[in-house]
């Protein structure tokens, strides 16, 4: 009797009681746990259906071809055509594999030369169009008449102004341009043509300029142009100007051919007083902050808010507020002493910062990306935006004396504060200490310095205080100076 599996004599027979066909045990036990059928009859099967056959252990007898050189060398041969036809299949499966596979990484590799070659375009095209809207000039945006928006904006049913918000597209862009800078940041180094500290430590005012004739003295905020000094916010691009008023509105000015300014869009979108408006790193948006305890996220070509923050409020407010180099990150400061942290894809709040006692008056991020520097009553306090502490404070100050303004340089390698005097530090890093290089007396016998910003890697320093006169301070006869001489 043969094996119904395997065609052989069993060593261990066993028969099925229904069917009675005979199986080598270990081979049944195998199947029926795989199968739970017989696999000849393909009935179901258990192992409780299997009868053990008792036969007597005699010696197999070697089969008939063995008994002779011959027949050995017959099935010697049989087996080796055997194995050498496995082989060959074996090879024929293989070289298809192999085709298979390098057809596979062709199309792989095809495939990404393709998003490639879109991504490419895709990028290149963003820049054209980027490239296309900062040569659009704010004037020609519509609905504009004499200054003043033509369309008022939406009013809910709970007498609210509907606002378009900030969409995903907005916020793509936005992304985008951070993730760009970023990597920037990470391949810039300090310019070699930054002012080193023993020409900071020889400054000494070079000019002095009175732009103001008003009833009320002062020169509240200055910003500084590429290539002029102004009392003004400049965006940066197309000559626009945004400027912040106690009036309540954010007016934006475009500049003419003949050198003058006209107010291409007046806002009022506030309830209070405008403190502070700041310019997103892509240049196309801004935000406003004002004592309404609102900020305003506008888009710059069209004058339109896309998204204001925050409940209008008559208690507190924000006094001023910043973009993170990266413009994902707004910071603004509050009437109560507090920093917030927003992020800008989300209009979400992130966190507080506290620790100042006063309004905060001024802040600035660091090019570096790591550090926030906050002035208010106490003076200067410097934040690690990686573990959101402070790690340093000044106060230079007495207590009614208060810090009207802190700036970083763009390379991050000077920190200038004003208050009673103007001084300027060296910016190390969080353990290291910050060395003081000079300290500039306030020459307007006021003894409120209310502004300071550094030029163009840092070959002079801005100067605004309650005279009403701007102020330069740098070496004499250098390139600042004729700047200024030029523009009287």
């Amino acid at each position: 009797m043969i094996c119904a599996i395997s065609g052989e004599v069993p060593e261990d027979p066993v028969v099925s009681k229904k069917s009675g066909l005979l199986f080598e045990r270990r081979l049944i036990e195998r199947y029926i746990q795989d199968h739970g059928r017989c696999p000849v009859t393909k009935e179901e099967l258990t192992m409780d259906d299997i009868v053990t056959v008792k036969t007597n252990k005699t010696v197999k007898p070697r089969p008939l071809q063995a008994a002779s050189i011959p027949g050995l060398l017959g099935m010697f041969q049989n087996e080796w055509d055997a194995l050498m036809l496995s082989n060959l299949a074996l090879e024929q499966q293989l070289h298809t594999a192999r085709q298979e596979l390098s057809h596979a990484l062709y199309q792989h590799d095809a495939a990404l030369r393709v998003i490639a070659r879109l991504k490419k375009e895709r990028d290149e095209a963003r820049l054209l169009l980027s490239q296309a809207e900062r040569q659009l000039p704010a004037a020609t945006a519509p609905a504009l008449s004499n200054g003043k928006r033509v369309a008022e904006d939406e009013v809910g049913p709970d007498g609210k102004r509907i606002r378009p918000g900030i969409d995903s597209a907005t916020v793509d862009e936005l992304a985008e341009y951070n993730k760009m800078l970023s990597a920037q940041r990470k391949q810039r180094e300090i310019p070699a043509t930054l002012a080193p500290i023993d020409a900071l430590e020889s400054y000494t005012q070079i000019s002095s300029h009175p732009l103001h004739k008003t009833n009320k003295p002062g020169i509240l905020s200055i910003d500084i142009h590429p290539s002029k000094i102004t009392s003004l916010k400049f965006v940066g691009r197309d000559e626009l100007v945004i400027t912040g008023s106690a009036d309540k509105t954010v007016r934006l000015w475009q500049g003419t051919d003949d050198g003058t300014y006209n107010c291409a869009h007046i806002l009022k979108d506030h309830t209070a007083e405008v403190q502070a408006v700041t310019v997103q790193a892509t240049k196309k948006y801004f935000v406003s902050a004002g004592m309404d305890n609102t900020w305003c996220f506008y888009d710059l070509p069209t004058g339109s808010c896309l998204k204001q923050v925050g409940e209008p409020s008559q208690e507190g407010g924000y006094t001023t507020a910043a973009f993170h180099p990266d413009g994902l990150i707004l910071g603004t400061g509050t009437s109560e002493s507090l920093v917030k942290i927003w992020d800008i894809k989300t209009q979400a709040f992130v966190t507080n910062f506290e620790g100042h006692s006063g309004p905060v008056t001024a802040m600035s991020f660091s090019e570096n990306g790591y550090f926030l520097a906050t002035a208010a009553s106490d003076g200067v306090r410097l934040w690690d935006l990686r573990k959101l502490r402070n790690f340093r404070t000044f106060s230079p100050y007495d207590a009614n004396t208060p810090t009207n303004s802190v700036e970083f340089d763009f390379s991050g390698s000077y920190l200038a504060i004003a208050g009673s005097d103007i001084r300027v530090y060296q910016v190390a890093n969080v353990k290291l200490e910050w060395n003081l290089i000079k300290t500039f007396p306030d020459l307007s016998g006021t003894g409120k310095v209310t502004s300071v910003k550094f030029g163009a890697d840092a070959k002079y320093m801005a100067v605004g205080s309650l005279d009403r006169n701007l102020r330069i301070f740098g070496l004499p006869g250098d390139e600042a100076d004729n700047q200024m001489k030029e523009m009287e």
